[in-house]
């Protein structure tokens, strides 16, 4: 099942722990929040002024197992990926 805007964020987080860094690395500070439980990923991206679009693909991305860019660091830096 791919990510979708209308998951909660705590449940993709949850479910696809190695997504996490690319909430952080949009300085989405979701981890540990207490909100991420209500909130949808596009009540994120809205709250937080992110792309919606591209993040749902940097999320897919990093469950398929590939590499995504860093917004903060162009596109030549990629994000290591978490071991799974």
């Amino acid at each position: 099942m791919p990510v979708e805007a209308t998951q909660l964020v705590d449940d993709v987080m949850r479910r696809w722990p190695t997504t996490i860094r690319v909430f952080l690395n949009h300085r989405m500070h979701c981890v540990g929040c207490p909100i991420t439980c209500f909130h949808t990923v596009a009540d994120a991206c809205r709250e937080h002024g992110v792309d919606q679009v591209k993040f749902l693909s940097e999320l897919s991305a990093v469950i398929k197992g590939q590499a995504v860019t860093s917004p903060e660091s162009g596109p030549k830096a990629i994000v290591a990926r978490w071991p799974a």
